[in-house]
């Protein structure tokens, strides 16, 4: 229901995918009771290094500042 409207604006199939997919991250984060800012700045900061464990990235398994 969020980007219902901002979805018209899309230009392509691929970018509204991709519009989707960064709602559908945030809004999760949110659920689990993450700042989605925080929580994405982590994320980008953990997949930087070579041994990244993309399972401890799940915001269910992230410990960071409550919203």
């Amino acid at each position: 229901v969020i980007g219902r409207k901002n979805w018209l604006f899309n230009h392509n199939h691929r970018g509204a995918e991709a519009s989707a997919m960064l709602y559908s991250i945030i809004e999760t984060a949110r659920a689990n009771g993450l700042i989605p800012l925080d929580y994405i700045a982590h994320c980008l900061e953990q997949l930087s290094s070579p041994n990244c464990d993309l399972n401890s990235l799940l915001p269910w398994h992230v410990k960071l500042s409550k919203a």
